[in-house]
């Protein structure tokens, strides 16, 4: 029960930090196309 407890808190660690990961480069490439659209005008 223990092992299955530590696999189940483990996966959940890694599939919110691969949210966050992607959260982070959606916001970066946000950024960029803001940057570029500002240099265009």
């Amino acid at each position: 029960m223990r092992r299955i407890f530590t696999l189940a808190l483990m996966a959940s660690t890694m599939l919110l930090a691969a949210c966050n990961t992607v959260e982070g480069a959606g916001k970066d490439v946000k950024s960029a196309g803001e940057a570029v659209e500002d240099a265009a005008k």
